[in-house]
């Protein structure tokens, strides 16, 4: 038996769920007077998504038939569900997860920044989908000078390329500033739509000639991690560093850099 399959139970049972939840006035229809059982009806649920009375009721019924991503997000409207909801369905009706739409600006929860704190020594530092510095500790200022710009320009790609204090602070900056391009490219492919990620591409285009040749070659790599080297007081040294996702849903990234053990102190 399929994983899909065995999902039809389940889809089922949460469709049912989810129907019996809501009332005729939470989807702008009329009461109709006394019903049987709580919630819409399947009729008043394929209408509203847009589909047959006998499909939908295969499909709640758990039979083996095709849905589209249109149709699940029509479901997902009329049902009211969430974004942890809509996904579910997804999972459950498609086996696999919808295309969820790339968020750029957002706010880092109370918690991530104490933990940020509790990480010194080590430096870190939080970014959005647009690789926008949200949250940085001390030894991330020390190390990355974030809080000598003002909030619009502490943007990590901006700094990369724009900045030459942050040039000068990457060892083989070039070697390392196309391979974090690539990575960023991954995630601007999530946010693509977003007016500020747009922009900030654009505006990177006309200042930096080597993003705007880099860019052109469309490289997307996968999310840097390993070692990186860093010029702390006039010599280089070697951090290691990684990224962690705190927030998938809001796409936020806690990037921590660590001096290499035998190199620390």
């Amino acid at each position: 038996m399929s994983r899909l399959q065995r999902a039809r139970p389940e889809l089922s049972s949460f469709l049912r769920t989810c129907r019996a939840r809501l009332s005729p006035g939470d989807v702008g229809l009329q009461n109709g007077g006394r019903r049987r059982t709580p919630g819409l009806r399947r009729e008043e649920v394929a209408a509203l998504a847009g589909v047959g009375l006998s499909w939908y009721t295969w499909l709640e019924q758990g039979r083996d038939i095709g849905v589209s991503s249109t149709f699940l997000d029509n479901l997902a409207r009329v049902l009211r569900l969430d974004a942890a909801e809509r996904r579910h369905l997804y999972l459950l009706a498609h086996a696999r997860p919808p295309a969820e739409p790339g968020r750029t600006f957002c706010q880092v929860p109370p918690l991530v920044r104490r933990l940020m704190d509790d990480l010194a020594p080590h430096a870190v530092h939080v970014l959005n989908l647009r690789w926008d510095v949200l949250a940085f500790n001390a030894p991330a200022d020390a190390l990355f000078g974030f809080g000598a710009h003002p909030p619009e320009r502490r943007n990590l790609l901006w700094l990369l390329f724009a900045d030459e204090a942050m040039r000068t602070r990457l060892v083989d900056w070039d070697v390392q500033a196309r391979a974090m391009l690539s990575s960023f490219r991954r995630d601007y492919a999530r946010g693509a739509q977003d007016a500020d990620a747009q922009a900030l591409v654009d505006n990177l285009r006309q200042v930096s000639p080597e993003f705007a040749a880099w860019w052109a070659h469309h490289d997307a790599g996968a999310p840097c991690s390993g070692e990186r080297r860093l010029c702390v007081d006039g010599a280089p040294v070697p951090f290691e560093h990684t990224m962690l996702t705190i927030d998938e849903e809001r796409h936020l990234r806690m990037v921590v850099h660590a001096r290499r053990q035998d190199t620390a102190g």
